[in-house]
């Protein structure tokens, strides 16, 4: 397997100097005015992208799990900054590709959208309500007997029907909703083991989702051909796999990894020294690598592995395969450390995802492969203020004077306090109004800290999701035929396209 060596890492603490060395003028690549002029007319003029009507042999589905637009935008300048760069001008990978769209997010029965809803609108070409899984919008949530009659195929289902492998990457638990929607028909996202199934649920036959994972690899028909189950599927989630008596959370006393080795040519992995000796030329993988969600990028240890090792890995795996395959990767963490009004953990997850599409970039073949790179929805994450050109994405705000070079020391607001550009409109760091009197000011140094929470407006033990659309890149067969705004549905419709038309 490919092994890959991220470069360096400069300090955001070197890049506050912008402020704390006081400069007395504008962040070294404030390039002259000509400068510009002529990037422009250079990007002006380079020739439009060939237009690939190829059947697409390959589809690989990105999704950075509440990776909004402002998060982009942060994540950009976080990661040319941390390059030690000004950061605005960095271009993250998959905002290079040559194709995009701004996708609608929401469910059927919600503005503002969650999880289960939108990837099953990603991967099944219909939108449906929140909370639910592969099942149509006619079945109810948590109602076990409305979702039987309502389930719905998915791109695998497509994917396997032209004997392609398929393969599933993510840093949250593999029976986490954005996965889950892949392989599992579900009224309700919580089921993830047995622990949480209702009375109702039970009585009717209801599978958990862990239990699904499993059973989904038998073979559906009399030829294995026509069913082979995922090849490979790597994250977190152990919890839901074993019986309570064995630290998990089921209750009917299964051991589901077990059962996953019993069947033909199945192995499971757990740690990154597994992963990197494991013979993936062949056979069915899953990999578990945490009891709930990957730990964060700053707090995995040297047996974890990352998002980019999962994916190098899985990739072996599915390019085996002569006929094709399909591969869905999901940075789940940035979502969750959004939640929970952690801005840092979010942009060290989204910087994961941009280092990993690169090197997809690096060894896909674009002639044959349609990669897209989205998001399910967005979050209440804004970036706002007057910061000077290369202010610390995390610090607080450092605004120019009136020659328009940077001030010798942070903004103060009126209420005689600093203040940082990035902020959640609700969730765990907002201000105690009743307790604290007024808006505590912002201590610069601990602004920069990784487990600081920036500060909110509304109030909440979690920050909410956002409405707003999210945006989409693409390259490959038929990704032109990406653009303008989207519903999210129609991104299905593109990948079956792709994965249906014949070659021009």
């Amino acid at each position: 397997m490919k092994t890959f060596t991220a470069k360096p890492l400069v300090s955001a603490v070197l890049v506050a100097s912008v402020w704390l060395s006081a400069q007395a003028e504008p962040v070294k690549d404030n390039h002259s005015s000509p400068y510009w002029f002529q990037q422009g007319k250079t990007a002006s003029e380079q020739a439009a992208p060939p237009i690939n009507q190829n059947k697409a042999k390959n589809i690989i589905l990105v999704v950075g799990d509440g990776m909004g637009i402002t998060t982009h935008t942060a994540a950009r300048i976080f990661a040319g900054q941390q390059r030690g760069l000004a950061g605005e001008e960095f271009t993250l990978s998959f905002e290079s590709l040559p194709y995009s769209a701004l996708i609608k997010t929401y469910n059927t029965d919600q503005q503002t959208p969650d999880s289960a809803g939108t990837m099953t609108a990603l991967v099944s070409g219909e939108k449906t309500k929140a909370g639910v899984l592969a099942i149509s919008d006619q079945a109810s949530r948590s109602d076990c007997a409305s979702g039987q009659k309502n389930q719905l195929k998915t791109l695998f289902d497509l994917a396997e029907a032209q004997q392609k492998a398929t393969g599933i990457v993510t840093t949250a638990r593999v029976t986490h909703a954005t996965p889950a929607a892949l392989y599992a028909h579900s009224v309700e996202r919580n089921w993830e083991s047995d622990n949480n199934l209702t009375d109702e649920a039970r009585q009717n036959g209801c599978r958990d989702i862990a239990q699904q994972l499993i059973d989904q690899q038998h073979p559906q028909q009399q030829n294995q051909q026509q069913h082979k189950g995922l090849e490979v599927i790597l994250g977190g989630g152990k919890r839901h796999f074993l019986p309570d008596s064995e630290g998990g959370k089921r209750q009917d006393n299964q051991n589901l990894i077990q059962s996953w080795q019993q069947l033909n040519k199945h192995h499971v992995i757990t740690s990154l020294e597994q992963l990197q000796k494991a013979d993936l030329s062949q056979d069915h993988w899953l990999g578990l690598f945490a009891d709930s969600h990957i730990p964060y990028v700053d707090q995995r240890d040297e047996h974890t592995p990352g998002l980019l090792q999962m994916t190098q890995a899985a990739l072996t795996r599915l390019q085996h395969n002569p006929d094709g395959y399909a591969l869905m990767i999901e940075a789940g963490r940035i979502d969750h450390a959004h939640h929970d009004g952690s801005g840092h953990k979010a942009l060290k997850e989204t910087e994961e995802l941009h280092t990993t599409v690169q090197w997809l970039l690096d060894n896909i073949d674009l002639s044959e492969t349609l990669l897209i790179v989205t998001a399910d929805h967005s979050h209440t994450l804004a970036l706002a203020g007057y910061p000077t050109r290369g202010n610390p994405i995390l610090g607080v705000v450092v605004s120019n004077d009136k020659h328009g070079y940077p001030d010798s020391s942070p903004y103060k607001l009126k209420d005689g306090g600093f203040y940082t550009s990035m902020n959640y409109r609700n969730g765990p760091g907002a201000v105690n109004w009743q307790q604290d009197k007024a808006r505590p000011s912002v201590n610069p140094e601990q602004a920069l800290l990784p487990d600081y929470k920036q500060q909110a407006l509304v109030p909440l033990d979690y920050e909410t999701h956002g409405g707003e659309d999210v945006a989409l890149y693409a390259a490959g067969p038929w990704a032109h035929l990406f653009g303008g705004t989207m519903e999210q549905h129609w991104v299905y419709h593109v990948m079956q396209h792709a994965l249906s038309n014949e070659d021009k």
